[in-house]
């Protein structure tokens, strides 16, 4: 009798440093009921896999660690010429809605704004 293989590996740890508040704009996702972000990548992802994020925000020094899942999957050569990449939701805990606060809160007005962002 064989072993069966573990169902899923390791999350991948990715340190994502959002540098300007347009690029947080482009890559959140209000969308998702606990928020979300939009990472560009190449790797290969499937849904639902664990990835955990150690996260910076615009002029903030903290670091912002979340545990998300891949929410959906913008492929190679995607329609619209999107980037390539994955989304990904934020859980159901008191931290990631404290983060998705802390995004609003610096977003602000662009919040409001109808500028195309790599999202939904």
């Amino acid at each position: 009798m064989s072993n069966p293989a573990p169902s899923s590996a390791r999350p991948s740890v990715i340190q994502l440093s959002i540098k300007e508040k347009a690029a947080l704009y482009a890559a959140f996702i209000p969308l998702f009921s606990e928020g979300g972000l939009f990472l560009p990548s190449t790797r290969s992802y499937n849904l639902g896999d664990d990835v955990y994020l150690l996260l910076s925000l615009p002029d903030d020094m903290q670091r912002y660690p979340v545990a998300g899942k891949v929410a959906w999957i913008t492929p190679v050569k995607a329609a619209g010429g999107r980037t390539q990449g994955v989304g990904i939701s934020f859980p159901k805990d008191d931290k990631a809605r404290a983060l998705k606060l802390k995004i609003e809160e610096t977003l602000g007005a662009l919040l409001a704004s109808d500028k195309p962002t790599q999202t939904i």
